[in-house]
């Protein structure tokens, strides 16, 4: 799921530059994203500028993936809040901003 995020935020990202961005080697990233296109979530495009260039993108199949396991995760979040007092739902609310701003806004 990391994967699809992060080609999802940066459409066009090449393989190498995802495998820097995760901290992994371009060959063991090229394994994972061959997988994930034989999955159809994502697909390989030549860049409209430089040719020579491939990058990916996530296709139809891998946002709706992405939808799903978003949808699933707010579902146990929501679950799992219900049960916290008035306080603790306080102390999260406020600690939301900085945590947001400590990831850079990350989905």
């Amino acid at each position: 799921m990391t994967l699809l995020v992060s080609i999802k935020q940066r459409p066009g990202i090449g393989v190498r530059e995802l495998a820097a961005l995760e901290g992994i080697s371009p060959a063991g990233m090229s394994g994972h994203v061959d997988r994930l296109e034989r999955a159809e979530l994502v697909e390989r495009a030549p860049d409209s500028r430089d040719r020579r260039r491939v990058g990916l993108h996530v296709t139809s199949e891998g946002l709706r993936v992405l939808r799903l396991v978003r949808s699933r995760r707010t579902a146990w979040l929501a679950e799992r809040l219900k049960g916290l007092t008035p306080e603790e739902l306080e102390a999260i609310d406020t600690a939301i901003a900085p945590l947001a701003a400590l990831l850079g806004g990350a989905e």
